[in-house]
């Protein structure tokens, strides 16, 4: 199955990822957690995605789900699911490189009736060569757009 031509800037996204992460919010204390996602052609212009996280011992801490979508090679949507009962429509432009992309999104937030209030998340991921960064930023439960979360990841299996 050929990839779609939209996807051709986020080529180097397809596969598994894994790395080591740090996290921190005012409401919180500092914590370590090991990251892993997927972004999987499917055959059409998306590309379907998949993040797990877990403690250094093994815990299970955090899953989304999504779809990568590229807009005339220029910008990114990123469409998520959360099981802490969130929807994220994170959006912005997409950077190009010799060695990869970056992105910087900003997130329109839905919470369901029983989740903590997100007020508003930003995303940024950058890919170079074979090692891929993220970094998350949110406002919730009262407080404004804060650093949450970063992490460096590499290819696996």
């Amino acid at each position: 199955m050929a990839l779609h031509p939209a996807l051709a800037a986020v080529t180097d996204l397809i596969g598994t990822w894994r790395g080591e992460g740090q996290g921190e919010y005012s409401t919180i204390e500092p914590f370590s957690y090991i990251e892993e996602v997927a972004f999987t052609d499917v055959g059409k212009p998306f590309l379907h995605y998949v993040q797990k996280t877990w403690s250094p011992a093994g815990a299970p801490m955090h899953t989304e789900t999504g779809y990568l979508r590229v807009v005339d090679g220029s910008a990114v949507e990123f469409i998520l699911a959360q099981p802490t009962g969130q929807t994220e429509l994170a959006e912005g432009p997409l950077h190009t490189t010799v060695e990869g992309f970056r992105c910087e999104l900003s997130s329109r937030v839905v919470n369901s009736a029983t989740a903590k209030h997100v007020a508003e998340t930003a995303r940024r991921i950058e890919l170079v060569g074979d090692v891929l960064t993220t970094s998350f930023a949110m406002a919730a439960v009262g407080v404004p757009l804060t650093h949450h979360l970063a992490s460096e990841m590499h290819r696996f299996g």
